[in-house]
C-alpha cells in the first residue's frame, strides 16, 4: 500500500480582492463561517485527518492568522481568573489543534499563481505526496474531504483532485476534468482538465474543486513551469497546468467528494457559507428560522 500522507500546504498569500474593503485589514482567511475562521476549518479537516504537518504559505499582512493558532498564556490565565473557563478552553483547544497539526508558516517567493505556494513549500516533502487544500474552502461531510482524498490516493498511488457534480450551465466557474474511465466509487481516470470551458464544450459534468494529493512527479512540473517563467517572465505559475502536464503521459485520478461544499472566495458564496454554518448550529438554527419566518409573515 501507498505511505499515508501526512503532510499538507495551505496556499494563503492571496489578497482576497474580491472580497474587497472586507478584506482591506483582514485576511480574507480569518473571516468567521460559524465561530471559527474560515481557514480554522480548513486545519481542523486536515487534523481530523490524520495530518501531521502542515505548512501555510503567507504573505505581507497576514500576521492575524500565526496570532490566532499561536498559544496566550495570559489571555487564558485572565479568562480563568474571571471564572470564564469555557472561554479559556476554547482559546486553548485552538492552539493543541496548531500543535497537532504542527503548523509552521512561509512566506510566498516567486511568480504569481497558485503553483507557487506549492512549490515554495516542496523542499521539505523529499518523495512523499502532500494534500494541498485551499483556506477559503469550507466541506461538511461525514467523512473530511482530505480522508477521502487520502483513500483514493492509497487506492490509487497517482496524484488525485478533488471533484463535485457540476451544473453544465455553470462550466465557466470551473476547471472541467476530461474523463477517461469511470471506476466506479467516485473514483475517475482523468487526462486533464479545460479552465472555464463554455457549457457546450466542457468535456465532463464535474468541475475541479479546492483540494488535491500532490506528488513528487507534479512538483517537476512546478519547477519546469517556474523556469520558464524566469526566462520569459510572462503569465503565472498554475497547479492545474502541472496537473494538465504530469497527465499527458502518466495517470491522473478525480475523487468525487461525498459532501457539501461551500466557497468563501466571493461576498454572494461567503453570505450562503455564513448562513449554513447559522442554520446548522443548534442555537443559532433556530434563532435564524424563527427570524425568517416573522419577515415572511411580515411580507
Amino acid at each position: 500500500m501507498s505511505p499515508t500522507i501526512r503532510r499538507a500546504v495551505i496556499p494563503a498569500a492571496g489578497l482576497g480582492s474580491r472580497l474587497l474593503p472586507l478584506t482591506k485589514a483582514t485576511p480574507k482567511e480569518m473571516l468567521p463561517v460559524g465561530d471559527k475562521p474560515v481557514i480554522e476549518h480548513t486545519v481542523r479537516e486536515l487534523v481530523d485527518s490524520g495530518i501531521t504537518d502542515i505548512t501555510i504559505v503567507v504573505s505581507g499582512g497576514k500576521s492575524l492568522i500565526q496570532d490566532h493558532f499561536r498559544p496566550n498564556p495570559a489571555l487564558v490565565e485572565q479568562l480563568r481568573a474571571d471564572g470564564k473557563t469555557a472561554y479559556a478552553d476554547a482559546v486553548e483547544e485552538v492552539a493543541e489543534l496548531a500543535r497537532k497539526g504542527h503548523i509552521t508558516y512561509l512566506d510566498q517567493y516567486g511568480p504569481y499563481g497558485n503553483g507557487t505556494p506549492v512549490l515554495n513549500a516542496a523542499r521539505s516533502f523529499g518523495d512523499e505526496p502532500v494534500l494541498v487544500l485551499w483556506p477559503d474552502d469550507v466541506f461538511v461531510a461525514e467523512v473530511p474531504r482530505a480522508q477521502q482524498l487520502i483513500r483514493a490516493y492509497e487506492q490509487t498511488g497517482c496524484p488525485v483532485l478533488a471533484l463535485l457534480p457540476m451544473d453544465p450551465t455553470e462550466s465557466q466557474r470551473y476547471g472541467v476534468p476530461i474523463v477517461k474511465e469511470d471506476l466506479g466509487d467516485g473514483q475517475l481516470r482523468i487526462t486533464g482538465l479545460v479552465e472555464k470551458p463554455e457549457p457546450a464544450s466542457a468535456p465532463s459534468s464535474y468541475a475541479a474543486i479546492g483540494g488535491y494529493v500532490v506528488t513528487p512527479g507534479i512538483i517537476d512540473e512546478l519547477r519546469e513551469q517556474t523556469r520558464r517563467w524566469y526566462e520569459h517572465r510572462t503569465g503565472e505559475v498554475y497547479l492545474t497546468d502541472a496537473i494538465n502536464a504530469y497527465a499527458a503521459t502518466r495517470a491522473v485520478y478525480g475523487q468525487v467528494i461525498k459532501g457539501r461544499w461551500y466557497d468563501t472566495g466571493n461576498p454572494a458564496d461567503y453570505l450562503v457559507a455564513q448562513m449554513a454554518s447559522a442554520l446548522a448550529h443548534p442555537e443559532y438554527g433556530p434563532l435564524l428560522r424563527g427570524l425568517v419566518a416573522g419577515l415572511d409573515d411580515a411580507g
